[in-house]
């Protein structure tokens, strides 16, 4: 199948279809990019979804197409393990009139740092540059935003998904420098002490907000 394969997708009559998702760092691609995403789409007959994550999700492919649709493509998989940092999801923060801070730059070294970095359960992070928390800041697993002095906070442990669960604020009133120290720590404290397949969320809840806090802030790797 090539370097890369596809998730299935669906099975009808015995027909069995693919889904393959590009990474495409913080949800910004380039005209040239999408033009050619859009081709393969129509060589190989895919059909294609905007994610909620910021990502372009290729569906409706037959599974021997995927080597060549990946070859043609010339990019890497958004998820190349299951349990690894996802995505970073960015707000617009550069070019939207309510930002506080212009965040894209932060949000980009923290996606090409950790993105695909492999821990105990699937991770999902956000950077945004205010508190409106466009990408749905507070149920991602850590939320880095702007608050209304231009000071950054942390949020933690949110998510959307099966088991839904509102983030905690970690930190307030920091730097940008410090919150991508946090987001490291973060990560490497939940990669050395959570548990296998253990989202952060209920780690948090296992280990109580008020230790996570102590530890993370004192946490030296």
């Amino acid at each position: 199948m090539g370097k890369y394969g596809g998730n299935l997708q669906k099975i009808v009559d015995g027909k069995r279809r693919f889904g393959i998702t590009p990474h495409i760092p913080g949800g910004f691609v380039t005209p040239d990019t999408l033009i050619k995403i859009a081709e393969v789409a129509k060589k190989y007959k895919g059909v294609l979804k905007i994610t909620s994550g910021q990502r372009i999700l290729m569906t409706n492919l037959k599974e021997e197409d995927l080597a060549n649709i990946w070859a043609d493509l010339k990019m890497s998989p958004a998820v190349k393990t299951h349990n690894s940092v996802k995505n970073v999801e960015i707000c617009p923060a550069n070019f939207c009139k309510r930002s506080k801070y212009p965040t894209i730059g932060l949000g980009m070294k923290i996606s090409n740092e950790f993105h695909g970095m492999e821990l105990p359960c699937r991770t999902k992070i956000a950077v945004v540059g205010c508190r409106s928390a466009c990408t749905g800041t507070y149920s991602k697993d850590i939320g880095v935003l702007v608050d209304l002095d231009g000071k950054f906070f942390i949020s933690v442990g949110g998510s959307a998904g099966f088991y839904p669960r509102s983030a905690d604020i970690l930190i307030r009133d920091i730097t940008e420098d410090e919150a991508y120290n946090f987001v490291k720590r973060i990560l490497e404290y939940y990669n050395e002490n959570g548990q296998m397949g253990e989202k952060l969320g209920h780690f948090i809840d296992r280990i109580g907000i008020e230790k996570f806090r102590e530890d993370v802030l004192s946490y030296e790797n």
